[in-house]
């Protein structure tokens, strides 16, 4: 044990894919803390959390032993030190790569841009070794591409024949599939990449059959939830209890995942604290009351804010995020369920003017005023925490929403039938998508200019691609929502409609192939905007994320895949 490397090719690489019993459920361990760097425990109750990007202080309430603290903020000077050891070269990429799928590399930015920086540098020249391994060329293009480095994927020609084929012998090393098959996903419109990701699906399902109960475990895992393409705190989740529950043998090893429980605990107190303030402050509201016919589905609002925006510093805004999230829902309702034309022209009238609403009938009003009231208080919130008041943008972000719930409306009352182009232009702004993002604009301390302005008038990717994967997943489900009783129309449905000879099979193929589009556009985005925070992009993604979860019916009506979540990263999931 006399090299304390955290995570290297002798305890995670290929030792990993031999067979061996499957692991048990790790239960996590006391609630500890989180130490930033160059932290210091102020007193027996309270830490600071000073996020790097944010001059703002956070803390966690805790109720523990000092000492605690003592002991993680030792486990993280040992990674920090590992880090920067000379000796860890080789391995460096390999431990990056845990940190991150662990939701922990935050704390140790300045070590991994370090590491990234000589990666970059050095790829090509690692390229021209007669040994290189797929799983070290993948695994370095998808950390260098996520981190916004110009990487292309052309560095896979490496293993490639005279075919344009991934080389035969590829499809037996299953560390480098899973490598390959997680890069594949940060496409932005390249073969190289769909070629990649067919080649690695199509070797890592015929490979389960052949391997061990935990290696098979893995890799469809791996195929089921794409690391790309699901959300950070789940996959560090599954990671945590599945992949690092084995690697004991090692001081660096016990180090990074006394962190990572940390961290996964204490974020997951904070986020059942904020979903008992959300509880109380629907409650105190009133609208369930005035609205039954409306969809009571607290803890599906609050899903998206907690995994649009995940961690400490970002508690207060999740809150008003989440109020915002459930008036969308609401409104929704109101024009899908309850309101005649008359009655939604009017409402619509009321909430482009934001004044009168002594007209509306009486369900109408109460949510309007409560409406007023929560905007109200998101726009000092905003303004109390960066010196702007927001309140004209938020106001027309209602207006815009009510606007496109209203086309719809107009188009089922009169029996029109647009076309599926028209539908999906609309639907684009009444999935909410671009409220959301508008409010998290603010909400996340931007001020307006050229850039935002295109966040605001909805002409960015990072809010169109998103709400357009959000509206073609919503209407590939044959189901509706299994509390909704209102109807609507889909793009499957329109597109069938403008292409008479189109089967259902074919319009719903030529949906999912919009989606990926989509993904592609968002990706180039994601990646390579330099003037929004990183914050804000990552909330992005991670509405796209989830729209497979909230949105995944099975037969029975049900979503499996959000229960899933929900036990996992609010309520336990042991």
């Amino acid at each position: 044990m006399g090299n304390p490397l955290l995570i290297s090719r002798d305890n995670f690489g290929s030792s990993f894919f031999k067979s061996s019993p499957f692991w048990a459920q790790r239960n996590f361990a006391p609630a500890a803390v989180s130490l930033p760097r160059n932290s210091v425990p102020v007193d027996h109750h309270t830490l600071h959390f000073h996020d790097r990007c944010t001059t703002t202080p956070f803390k966690y309430e805790f109720h523990e032993d000092p000492c605690y603290l003592s002991k993680i903020g030792q486990n993280m000077e040992k990674v920090r030190t590992m880090l920067s050891q000379p000796s860890h070269k080789s391995n460096a990429i390999v431990t990056v790569d845990a940190l991150k799928k662990l939701g922990i590399d935050h704390f140790f930015g300045e070590e991994i841009s370090a590491i990234l920086d000589l990666s970059y540098n050095n790829m090509y020249k690692t390229l021209k070794e007669s040994d290189v391994k797929l799983t070290d060329i993948a695994l370095q293009f998808k950390l260098l591409r996520e981190a916004g480095y110009d990487v292309s994927s052309d560095v896979f020609q490496r293993f490639m024949n005279e075919n344009g084929e991934f080389k035969q012998y590829l499809s037996k090393d299953v560390e480098g599939l899973i490598s390959l098959h997680d890069a594949s996903f940060l496409n932005m419109g390249e073969e190289m990449l769909y070629t990649a990701k067919n080649f690695s699906t199509m070797h890592l399902q015929s490979s389960v059959k052949h391997l061990g109960q935990r290696c098979g475990a893995l890799v469809r895992h791996t195929l089921e939830h794409p690391h790309h393409m699901s959300l950070k705190q789940y996959k560090a989740r599954h990671y945590l209890t599945q992949v690092l529950l084995y690697l004991t043998s090692d001081d660096g090893s016990l180090s990074i995942k006394e962190l990572a429980e940390t961290e996964f605990h204490l974020n997951q107190l904070l986020y059942q604290d904020e979903f008992k303030k959300i509880k109380r402050w629907w409650s105190d509201l009133g609208l369930a009351r005035e609205l039954t016919f409306a969809r009571d589905q607290i803890l599906k609002w609050y899903l998206w804010s907690m995994t649009a925006l995940p961690g400490p510093q970002f508690s207060k805004h999740r809150l008003e995020l989440t109020k915002s999230v459930s008036f969308i829902y609401i409104i929704d309702d109101i024009f899908d369920i309850m309101g005649n034309p008359e009655e939604l022209t009017l409402f619509t009238q009321t909430i482009n003017s934001w004044e009168d609403s002594s007209a509306l009938p009486g369900y109408m009003r109460a949510c309007f005023i409560a409406l007023k009231d929560v905007t109200s208080g998101i726009a000092q919130f905003v303004e109390e925490e960066y010196g702007l008041n927001p309140i004209n943008n938020l106001k027309r972000s209602w207006a815009i929403l009510c606007n496109a719930f209203m086309v719809e409306a107009r188009w089922f009352a009169d029996k029109q039938v647009p076309n599926a182009e028209e539908y999906l232009r609309n639907g684009i702004i009444s999935s909410g998508v671009h409220l959301v993002m508008v409010h998290l604009l603010f909400l996340l301390g931007h001020r307006v200019t050229n850039e935002t302005l295109h966040i605001i008038e909805g002409n960015s990717a990072l809010v169109s691609c998103t709400a357009k994967i959000l509206r073609l997943w919503d209407d590939l489900g044959s189901a509706m929502d299994e509390n909704q009783e209102g109807f609507d129309g889909s793009y499957v449905e329109y597109y069938m409609k403008d292409n008479p000879s189109c089967s259902l099979e074919a319009a719903k193929l030529h949906t999912k192939k919009l989606i990926s589009k989509s993904w592609e556009e968002l990706n180039k985005e994601y990646f390579f905007n330099k003037s929004l925070s990183p914050y804000f992009k990552e909330a992005s993604l991670n509405c796209a994320r989830m729209v497979n979860v909230m949105y995944n019916y099975d037969e029975q009506q049900q979503l499996p895949l959000m229960n899933d979540y929900i036990q996992n990263l609010l309520f336990g999931g042991k």
